[in-house]
């Protein structure tokens, strides 16, 4: 696990845009696993600039989001359909077809199955994007989600339902379900990136990368991949206790490069 402290979320935001455009400009055809939220806003923004300005071809990648509520309709403006949909997907040349998404309204069991079967069909993922909630949750896997789980439905906790319903106009909108992939999925991406941003990040920030491997905090399964790169800024970075290492680390490795 490579661990990098940036100054702040846009530092994040634009050398996280790197790593997915190399990888796609190495594998024209790469399969990107995507994460809804706030945090990776930034990325797409940076990400669209890099498709207007340098040509950044998306024509032959594949997507496959984290998630979906459940009971939200495919163009309801809190959906994550829509939120790919505005914050990347109409700005760029993706085609249609290569875009995939939980279908929340489809029969649960049979959905979960067609997304997992939809991911080993497309080759796996080969670099899987991911944010980190306030209880180190990653996509809605949530405190006891089991390390080995697959695409399922999940119950959001009542902590989860807090964060979303800034997004919602009232919290009893916010749905309690969601269709997720499961750490244990996640886990089989060729390679992670977790990005991490702000004082509120700090502490599942500390329990993913310093914390023990718990199904309390899905997150820290990322300790046990091979290849995994956690960016954080500064403020997120705050109470881990090897910062001055990792940033040793990170430094030295930038001198081997050159």
């Amino acid at each position: 696990m490579e661990i990098i402290i940036k100054s702040d979320y846009s530092e994040i935001s634009s050398d996280s845009a790197m790593i997915v455009a190399n990888q796609i400009k190495t594998k024209p055809n790469t399969v990107l696993g995507l994460a809804t939220g706030s945090t990776p806003l930034g990325l797409y923004k940076e990400l669209i600039q890099l498709h207007l300005n340098e040509g950044l071809d998306f024509s032959n990648v594949i997507t496959f989001n984290l998630d979906e509520y459940v009971g939200l309709s495919n163009d309801h403006p809190q959906s994550y359909n829509v939120f790919m949909r505005d914050n990347l997907f109409s700005k760029i040349n993706i085609k249609k077809e290569n875009i995939h998404i939980p279908n929340g309204n489809a029969p649960h069991d049979k959905e979960c199955e067609r997304y997992e079967s939809l991911i080993i069909r497309s080759g796996g993922i080969d670099l899987q994007i991911l944010g980190i909630g306030s209880d180190g949750h990653i996509a809605f896997n949530e405190p006891s989600s089991s390390l080995g789980s697959r695409t399922r439905l999940k119950t959001l906790t009542q902590e989860t339902v807090k964060d979303n319903a800034r997004f919602f106009d009232n919290i009893s909108d916010v749905p309690r379900f969601a269709i997720t992939m499961g750490v244990g999925t996640i886990m089989e991406a060729k390679k992670i990136l977790l990005i991490a941003s702000g004082v509120s990040k700090t502490t599942p920030i500390r329990k993913a990368i310093e914390g023990p491997i718990s199904s309390m905090c899905s997150a820290s399964a990322i300790q046990m991949h091979p290849k995994t790169i956690v960016m954080v800024d500064e403020a997120a970075a705050k109470d881990l206790k090897e910062k001055d290492y990792y940033k040793w680390v990170y430094n030295n490795k930038k001198t081997l490069k050159n």
